[in-house]
């Protein structure tokens, strides 16, 4: 059962269906090339990419396709209506964009150490970042900081979770699929980067909120 939906969640969904379309049958792959985000080092980066490619999932047929944008959408859904209430509309925007920002900054801070370990740098310029899931993470992770006693159920898993032990494990198992390499093609560090600026944002709010605004 998911909240009921608040305007800026609701609107960051339209957002990422109307990209997908245009995307996937309209401008295909144009809008991939534009609108994704390379490595701030490549000659393909734009400074819009930094904020459009979190409006961008995997095309339909290719790599986990369609699946990637539902399973962000169906999170965001989950966990962005509360936060949005308790934190106001200025404050869960802050913490949605920054989050997906970071996302970015971790993970080109993991393509620079590949490229000193001898990595090829046409791959590394070449590969766009695409998706909300920094920013969700982010989202996730400020959740679980604000509500840590709040239990969760997950499918597949037959008992309640509390939030307090979500933000440790999403940041253990990304990880150990970075550096091991495993799940190819998922910038597991942009997941750790959303999560952290996530965690920062809601322990500096939740520390402040007794404070006059």
């Amino acid at each position: 059962m998911f909240p009921k939906l608040t305007p800026i969640t609701r609107n960051i969904i339209i957002l990422n269906v109307i990209f997908y379309l245009v995307s996937n049958f309209v401008a295909f792959p144009k809008f991939y090339e534009l609108f994704s985000v390379y490595y701030v080092g490549s000659p393909y980066f734009r400074i819009w990419q930094v904020i459009t490619h979190m409006f961008m999932h995997a095309p339909l047929g290719q790599g986990i396709g369609l699946t990637h944008i539902l399973f962000n959408m169906l999170t965001l859904m989950s966990f962005g209506p509360v936060l949005e209430q308790v934190l106001g509309e200025r404050k869960y925007i802050i913490l949605y964009f920054l989050s997906g920002i970071g996302a970015y900054l971790l993970n080109c801070v993991w393509n620079f150490f590949e490229i000193t370990q001898g990595a090829s740098l046409q791959e590394i310029y070449s590969i766009p970042m695409m998706g909300a899931s920094g920013a969700i993470f982010g989202v996730v992770a400020a959740f679980s900081t604000m509500f840590p006693d709040a239990k969760l159920f997950f499918m597949f898993i037959p008992f309640p979770i509390k939030a307090k032990y979500l933000l440790p494990g999403i940041i253990v198992i990304s990880l150990y699929l970075g550096f091991s390499g495993s799940m190819g093609g998922i910038a597991h560090f942009a997941h750790i980067g959303g999560a952290i600026v996530g965690f920062i944002l809601a322990k500096m709010w939740k520390n402040n909120q007794y404070r006059i605004d």
